[in-house]
């Protein structure tokens, strides 16, 4: 059992090693991207949200 454990971590570690790690720069530009497109995202399901509650306002009354 013990032996097929370490086999395992082993494995893994090859396999990490094999993987191509984002830049510290690369990982921040893509965070800033992801914050300015979730915020766009949000502030458009906003608007939109005010807009069809209003208009379902008024066809409701």
């Amino acid at each position: 059992m013990i032996a097929k454990i370490r086999k395992f971590f082993s494995e893994v570690a090859v396999e990490l090693k094999k993987v191509s790690w984002s830049t510290r720069r690369e990982l921040i530009d893509s965070t800033w991207v992801i914050l300015i497109s979730s915020s766009i995202l949000g502030v458009f399901i906003a608007i939109a949200d005010f807009i069809f509650s209003k208009l379902l306002g008024l066809i409701i009354r």
